[in-house]
């Protein structure tokens, strides 16, 4: 009865184990998102944090304008 408790537990530890999904060692290249390289962004009108709307056009400065997109790791 032990012999048969043991050989189930020592089942039970390897087939998680085992069970994982195989990840393919071939992968295509990413699709591409986003703009290109110097590709004008499309007009927008979004608030700012302050409940002002801004634009591309209120956003420009003398050299253009950097938009820079990032997600919080705490939301």
């Amino acid at each position: 009865m032990k012999i048969m408790v043991a050989v189930l537990f020592l089942a039970g530890l390897y087939a998680p184990a085992n069970a994982q999904e195989k990840v393919p060692t071939k992968q295509g290249a990413p699709p591409s998102v986003g703009l290109d390289i110097g590709q004008q962004a499309p007009a927008f009108t979004l608030p700012d944090q302050f409940g002002h709307e801004q634009t591309n056009e209120t956003l420009k400065g003398p050299k253009g304008t950097v938009l820079l997109f990032f997600r919080s790791a705490d939301w």
